[in-house]
């Protein structure tokens, strides 16, 4: 019994150097990013990971390139950083507002929303339902961020539009009375 142990504990040993040897030195985030801020070097980390080669991740040679950039997304500590998670690009830019809309279903196509889609917000009718053409306004806009629906189906959507249409638009979204239109992705 004490030889089987013996052998299995041997094997285990190399079954764990093994594993160890495969492993990859990454970048990992070692405290959380809000989306947008810049990155410093005390934010991520190297970590030595066993990496699928389907997975993209930022080889640790390449952490100093990070640093100095903004997040795209929120990073959470301990995940792995991918490269689409920095950017130099941040919104709102300059002369533009970002506008918060909480959109119902019916406010909004069924079909998903993505950053940088080009969409139009509607003002949609009064009370009454009656839709007066010198009443409608329309705001072009880009979507930056979409959030999963709440419990009640309403889905937070923060769309970029010129600051001069930002206070009216906000008003507008406000009230519930806007829907949201997504125009072409293509060209």
């Amino acid at each position: 019994m004490s030889v089987a142990l013996v052998v299995l504990g041997a094997l285990l040993s190399v079954w764990a150097y093994s594993s160890l040897g495969s492993a990859q030195p990454v970048v990992g985030v070692r405290q959380d990013v809000a989306r947008g801020s810049v990155i410093s070097a005390s934010d991520l980390e190297v970590v030595r990971v066993g990496v699928d080669p389907a997975l993209a991740t930022v080889p640790a040679d390449r952490l100093e390139t990070l640093v100095g950039q903004r997040a795209a997304v929120d990073l959470q500590a301990g995940q792995l950083m991918v490269p689409t998670g920095v950017t130099q690009d941040v919104a709102p830019h300059k002369g533009m507002s970002v506008v918060g809309l909480a959109l119902a279903p019916g406010q909004l196509p069924s079909q998903p929303l993505r950053v940088g889609d080009r969409v139009r917000v509607v003002s949609t009718p009064g009370q009454q339902g009656d839709v007066v053409a010198q009443d409608v306004r329309v705001f072009t806009a880009s979507v930056v961020q979409v959030d999963a629906a709440d419990v009640s189906g309403r889905i937070s959507v923060s769309v970029e539009v010129a600051e001069q249409q930002a206070p009216e638009l906000a008003a507008r979204s406000a009230s519930g009375k806007v829907a949201l239109v997504v125009d072409a992705r293509e060209g």
